[in-house]
């Protein structure tokens, strides 16, 4: 057998300890024209062999007839035993090799459908998705630490744990820690209590690679944890470690946080989490309604788009609660079953806000949010960006000021705005008619 032989040639290369440890284990699974699948007793194993044999392996091999060959490990779904000092195996845990640091990740338990796979990618959110592939990747971009803030809802949970998903299966040896800040003072109150603190700062200071703190903003007036915390900062930083910080407050909202402490978080890229808009909100309907094995049309799609804003969490509640109900009623999903849950989500007296309306005034002239708040001059932004206003002034209760902050102009602009829009609306009666229309748009709301 051709493995047989290589790890024979194996043999004669490295010294009778290392062959035992590493390479005798190590069985054939499969071997096909371009690759040769071999097992190992955990990933762990794997990925220890692939960083150190890997070369030799492959050179064996081609001495062997295997040209080209690529040499790929799977694990062996065997039970794992540690050797007691007394020579006992005791079954269920893992043994850990020798020479090879302890592995004392620390994480949450993740959720399997948290990665970046099915993260919904848009305007409101890109930054922060591209910053976490960057600390993945390792390739310095967005500095020593990222900070990510957002409302309640909007991904900031799911980056995290996809960024743990994807080190621990690309990387298996890195030593992770992924906690909240809540589960962080705890776990430092007792390294207090049992006289252990010294073990607790070698843990993160020592035996980390990447450190993962959500909520953050918990820790407001426990100043000694933020003492703690930024000492293991200063540390993991200078040491050249991955941190990711996540907040729901921006950095200069944060009250009762030590500025050293802020100034350390911050020390990296800072970046938000928005409110998706229309768009991606629609991409989430449809892409979680597929999920919950709901076959929506278009007008069902965007009605639940145009109504659930904010919290993601609400459109899955939604979905959820459309699919038990249709069960009770022999499966059927119609739009008044669609309003009844939408209404029990977002409650009967949903207020119209500028920001709605200057969703529907894009989504009506095929005009991204963005583009209503750039400072385009075209009369293909302009007009809408003006009749936004016009809308955004006649339904809601929001002051000029407030609605300029939506359209990123000025109270001025929107009042000039209006004066244009009302003065149009009289001469032009297919402006008159368009708003019209659009009016009774922005009542279904």
């Amino acid at each position: 057998m051709v493995w047989e032989k290589i790890k024979g040639s194996l043999k004669e290369a490295l010294a009778e300890n290392v062959f035992n440890l590493w390479i005798e284990p190590i069985q054939l699974v499969e071997l096909e024209k371009d690759c040769l699948c071999l097992s190992s007793p955990d990933r762990y194993f794997s990925a220890y062999v692939k960083q150190n044999f890997l070369e030799i392996i492959t050179d064996k091999a081609e001495k062997h007839g295997l040209s080209a060959i690529k040499v790929v490990f799977c694990e062996k779904a065997e039970k794992r035993v540690n050797i007691r000092p007394g020579g006992k195996a005791r079954p269920g845990v893992q043994m850990r090799l020798p020479n090879v640091p302890v592995n004392n990740s620390k994480f949450r338990p993740l959720h399997p459908q948290y990665t970046f796979d099915e993260f919904m990618v848009g305007e409101s959110n890109i930054l922060a998705e591209s910053a976490c592939k960057s600390v993945v990747a390792k390739d310095g971009m967005v500095g020593p630490c990222l900070y990510i803030n957002s409302d309640t809802g909007l991904g900031k949970s799911h980056l995290t744990h996809a960024v743990a998903h994807k080190v621990l299966a690309e990387s298996p040896m890195t030593r992770l820690h992924y906690v909240t800040a809540k589960q962080f003072a705890a776990e430092m109150v007792r390294g207090i209590q049992t006289n252990t603190m010294e073990q607790f700062k070698r843990k993160y200071q020592e035996q980390c690679d990447i450190l993962l703190v959500e909520d953050v903003h918990s820790l407001t007036g426990k100043k000694k944890t933020q003492e703690e915390l930024n000492d293991i900062l200063d540390t993991l930083i200078k040491s050249g470690k991955r941190v990711v910080m996540t907040s729901k407050s921006a950095p200069r909202d944060l009250v009762g946080i030590d500025n050293e402490f802020c100034s350390r978080m911050t020390s990296g890229l800072v970046t938000s989490i928005k409110a998706p808009d229309i768009s991606t909100r629609l991409r989430i309907v449809e892409k979680k309604a597929v999920q919950q094995q709901l076959m929506l049309d278009e007008e069902l799609i965007g009605y639940l788009a145009s109504h659930i804003r904010g919290d993601v969490r609400k459109i899955e509640s939604a979905l959820i609660s459309i699919r038990a109900k249709a069960q009770l009623v022999g499966g059927v999903v119609d739009m008044d079953l669609v309003k009844d849950v939408v209404t029990s989500v977002i409650g009967a007296n949903n207020i119209v806000t500028a920001t709605m309306i200057c969703e529907l005034v894009g989504g009506q002239f095929n005009v991204s949010v963005k583009e209503l708040q750039s400072r385009s001059r075209k009369r293909t932004v302009a007009f809408p960006r003006q009749i936004g206003m016009y809308l955004a002034r006649k339904y809601t209760d929001e002051s000029l000021a407030d609605i300029g902050k939506v359209f990123n102009r000025d109270h001025s602009t929107v009042l000039h705005s209006i004066k244009v829009v009302s003065t149009k609306a009289v001469r032009d009666t297919s402006v008159s008619g368009q708003l019209n229309i659009l009016g009774d748009k922005v009542k279904q709301l």
